[in-house]
């Protein structure tokens, strides 16, 4: 047998092109290209108003069964999707999210596909890419700073401080930040009190680049933001310490989206990059905009499995930026059907029919929910080398009895060659004019009943529970003129109840609601539950270990 390559063997391989003739596909003249280096560039903002009449291509959306252990590859399907819609004749690109830096030292890995689905400079992606983390980074830690510094000098907006509702971030996992004091010293150092840090990838700055539309609406957004409240409770914006226009200025390279190539030349936009288990899960509304007015279809994914990332997706994205998804593909592995059917990571190499059939439940709850939505479905099926027949055709002959379609798909050894079946069957939903998207809630809906539906429609729940001051912080919200926005849940990736040890397909189960919070300046509502961290830590043997320098200077260990 041969020797399987490392996504990084295989990256480092690529014969890339340079990012002008990637741009020349989709029309983008040079002058309108800032590169980074030859391989990656920004598209100018002056190019994307420009494109504001045109027609938009098709949208399709990628997500998944609840991610486990065995792996899914999500991303890898979109890329090799987006590979496979180009090789029949299609003008495709793929928008993706950017990777944080904190799962790829942590335990999740690099975020750019794999094996022969893979988008490229991987390595770059990977790390600081065109510094857009780390200027929201650095935007959303002015903002402390400036809110600190208000109250140093004399607090004119009576800013009390037991309630600042604005955190510091970093793109990292740092469980030692979570909950901290700060302004310890002396006079000279300000005010003692409590905060702490949540990652970059949960900072409410990530969301709002990833939901603007132009820099004016940046701005406007930011301004929205709460940053604490006065004692008798009345909000405290960002833009009452004059702190939004600066802010923009740090963000104005940042919300221009980032164009590259896959392994197989063809464009792909990367941009932006909320969690999507703490935010929202995906990537800029811009880009994929953007990209609708550029190609035929845009395929896209959204974080984790499709009771968060498609959820969010529908719910917050398509919501606020009026995008109607043509098609969706939920992504499952028989490894992963194995593993919700009870089987031992370590026992997977084992052909288990049964578990296989026992696990289907989790990819069928996935299927019927994201058919609540109006949007046409299929499956496909990420190939891993031990997998059966009889193991595949389990998953194929399961989906048949939910009126969908299973494809098995072997983009990860082959490319696009591996991947056009799905790419045909993509093609025929999309253009069947069967989608009739629609939001799982209406706007007015009262915020908690909103939390209520997603909960029992989508995670099969049998009730959420809430504290009176969580209760009456939503309903004070209502009244202050908030009660029209989303909902994004702040819930476990592994579960569809906040038990990441629940496989399946639960039913029945409780929702404690923990806390809520309010992006403004985002447009929706936070919600926390169960033991969800907005800052996570690292594990105990971090993937970090693993990545150096090798003799040649070439990086080893990011996958």
């Amino acid at each position: 047998m041969a020797e399987v390559k490392s996504d990084i063997e295989i990256a480092r391989a690529a014969r890339k092109k340079p990012i002008m003739e990637i741009g020349e596909k989709l029309g983008i003249p040079s002058e309108h290209l800032l590169p980074y280096g030859h391989d990656k560039a920004k598209i100018s903002a002056a190019f994307i108003a420009g494109q504001k009449g045109k027609k938009d291509g098709r949208l399709i959306l990628v997500t998944a069964i609840n991610p486990t252990p065995a792996g899914e590859g999500k991303t890898t399907t979109t890329v090799g999707l987006g590979d496979g819609l180009n090789r029949i004749g299609k003008k495709a690109v793929v928008c993706i999210r950017e990777a944080s830096l904190g799962p790829c030292f942590g335990v999740k890995g690099g975020a750019a596909g794999g094996g022969y689905a893979q988008v490229v400079p991987m390595e770059d992606m990977n790390l600081h890419f065109t510094g857009d983390f780390h200027a929201i980074t650095s935007a959303h830690n002015l903002l402390a700073a400036l809110i600190d510094n208000h109250i140093y000098w004399g607090n004119e907006q009576n800013i009390d401080i037991r309630r600042i509702a604005w955190r510091r971030v970093m793109d990292m996992n740092d469980r030692a930040l979570r909950q901290i004091v700060g302004s310890l010293g002396g006079v000279a150092n300000g005010y003692p009190r409590e905060t702490g840090f949540d990652i970059t990838v949960a900072s409410e700055v990530m969301a709002i680049l990833c939901l603007s539309t132009d820099l004016k609406d940046l701005e406007k957004r930011l301004g929205n933001i709460i940053i604490a409240y006065r004692r008798d409770k009345t909000p405290v914006f960002a833009r009452d310490i004059k702190a939004d226009g600066a802010m923009t200025v740090l963000l104005k390279d940042a919300m221009q989206p980032n164009l590259v190539q896959t392994l197989e030349n063809n464009p792909a936009f990367v941009h932006g990059g909320p969690f999507a288990n703490i935010a929202h899960g995906c990537n800029s509304v811009v880009a994929t905009t953007t990209a609708l007015k550029l190609a035929d279809y845009v395929v896209t994914e959204a974080g984790f499995g499709a009771d968060l990332g498609a959820e969010k997706f529908f719910d917050i994205k398509c919501r606020k930026a009026g995008l109607k998804p043509d098609a969706a593909v939920i992504v499952a592995t028989a490894r992963a059907m194995k593993m919700n059917g009870g089987v031992k990571k370590e026992e997977l190499g084992k052909e288990n029919v049964e578990a296989v059939r026992k696990g289907c439940a989790n990819l069928g709850r996935h299927v019927q929910n994201v058919k609540k939505f109006g949007v046409p479905v299929v499956v496909a099926i990420n190939h891993f080398i031990a997998d059966t027949e009889a193991e595949i055709q389990a998953v194929k002959d399961y989906v048949a009895t939910l009126g969908a379609e299973a494809i098995l798909c072997r983009h990860w050894a082959q490319g696009s060659a591996g991947i056009e079946d799905l790419a045909r069957k993509v093609v025929e939903l999309a253009e069947s004019g069967k989608s009739q998207f629609s939001p799982l809630y209406p706007d007015d809906m009262p915020l908690f009943e909103k939390i209520e539906t997603i909960a029992k429609s989508i995670y099969h729940a049998g009730e959420v529970i809430a504290d009176k001051s969580v209760r009456d912080q939503l309903r004070s919200w209502e009244e202050q003129g908030y009660g029209t926005l989303p909902i994004c849940m702040a819930k476990t990736q592994y579960s569809f109840s906040t038990d990441p040890n629940l496989r399946g397909a639960p039913t029945g189960h409780t929702v404690p609601v923990r806390e809520v919070r309010l992006s403004a300046g985002a447009g929706f509502i936070v919600v926390i539950t169960g033991e969800i961290m907005t800052m996570p830590g690292l594990p105990r043997v971090p993937s970090s270990e693993k990545i150096f320098l090798n003799d040649e200077g070439f990086i080893e260990g990011l996958f």
